[in-house]
């Protein structure tokens, strides 16, 4: 019998084991962590397709290449070996390794995407228990700062070359024309626009049901005009069946993002200034907010676009002056000089966006 099992080790006693401790390189918390041959930690190669299928589809698009990049740096190492020095050099050289293009940043995006990636697994491994919130090195990698965009707000006369240009050249300018009105009305993204379905028009109030990145939906008023064309063309083009998209082309395939760099690079032949400052349509996404901004306010302008308020402002009143649909379908009725069922005045002011789609 062990006459030890109560003893209470002395100062002495716990000098010597520090010294040793010391000596091996292992510190206290190496002794409270799984062994390094545990199968409780896992690999990079293991343990990244578990988060990849944990993770919403739009995650998965974003951090797939990058998640792929890591594996194959890292693969078969456990994910508990890295620090953060690791995943900054790592950055860096995905950084370097960009592929060049005219838009580029410098590699910046690349280098906050791959960090972004880590966070989000090293956060499924604190959760699944694997390591705590302070063992993360991932937390510990600040992103790259962030150049200011230089994207800005088209003026009237810009706008309305583009509008004319997609109207009147193509292969399928009704489409484009459309697709046009559509963002400039609503400021959605490309994804919101693409996921539209028969169930999300609502006719009777001129709203569309919008799911854009993570995982939001909401509704956003149309003018009548635009929701009139809307139907047509899901109408005309198979888009009306349950659960169908509505944007579509004429042989009745629904679009993809494809459709989109068709249309600005057509877009920059007949407009030279179009490819020169590669504009796209996050710059119609920008013209609308702008104005509504300037019209409206900031709390009208953050609504449209769809922002959450996360309190990053830090003033407890934006809860109280947050903008609802009454709001948004007010500037969209002066915005296109079109009575809304659910604005609160009638437009009286002047239009960004007049006429119907071509």
């Amino acid at each position: 019998m062990n006459n030890n099992a109560g003893h209470a080790p002395g100062r002495a006693e716990i000098d010597v084991a520090r010294m040793l401790l010391e000596k091996l390189g292992v510190t206290p918390t190496d002794l409270l962590r799984a062994p390094a041959d545990s199968p409780g930690i896992p690999t990079f190669a293991d343990y990244i397709p578990r988060v990849s299928d944990a993770v919403s589809p739009g995650t998965r698009r974003v951090y797939a290449s990058y998640w792929s990049r890591v594996i194959q740096a890292w693969g078969p190492r456990l994910i508990t070996d890295v620090n953060a020095s690791d995943i900054g050099q790592l950055a860096e050289q995905v950084k370097a390794t960009v592929v060049k293009r005219r838009n580029a940043r410098g590699g910046r995006g690349a280098a906050e995407h791959l960090i972004a990636a880590l966070r989000c697994m090293y956060k499924h491994a604190v959760a699944d228990g694997i390591l705590t919130e302070n063992e993360n090195p991932a937390a510990r990698v600040p992103k790259p700062r962030r150049l200011l965009s230089t994207r800005r707000a088209l003026p009237d006369s810009q706008l309305e070359e583009i509008f004319r240009v997609a109207a009147t050249t193509g292969d399928d300018p009704t489409l484009d024309a459309l697709l046009l009105r559509l963002h400039a009305e609503t400021a959605c993204r490309r994804g919101g626009a693409l996921a539209l379905v028969s169930e999300d028009l609502d006719a009777e109030h001129c709203l569309i049901q919008l799911h854009e990145k993570g995982e939001t939906v909401r509704w956003q008023p149309v003018s009548p005009t635009l929701m009139t064309h809307l139907l047509a063309h899901a109408e005309t083009r198979g888009g009306l069946t349950p659960g169908r998209r509505v944007l579509r082309y004429a042989n009745g395939k629904p679009i993809s993002s494809r459709r989109y760099d068709y249309l600005w690079r057509r877009l920059g032949r007949y407009l030279p200034w179009v490819a020169t400052q590669q504009v796209s349509m996050h710059w119609i996404r920008h013209t609308t907010l702008t104005w509504v901004e300037r019209h409206f306010g900031f709390a009208t302008a953050q609504a449209y676009a769809g922002h959450e308020d996360h309190g990053r402002s830090g003033k407890a009143m934006a809860t109280y002056i947050r903008a609802g649909l009454p709001e948004i379908a007010t500037a969209l009725a002066v915005l296109t000089s079109e009575d809304h069922p659910l604005a609160v005045s009638s437009p009286s002011r002047r239009a960004l966006i007049s006429g119907p789609p071509e």
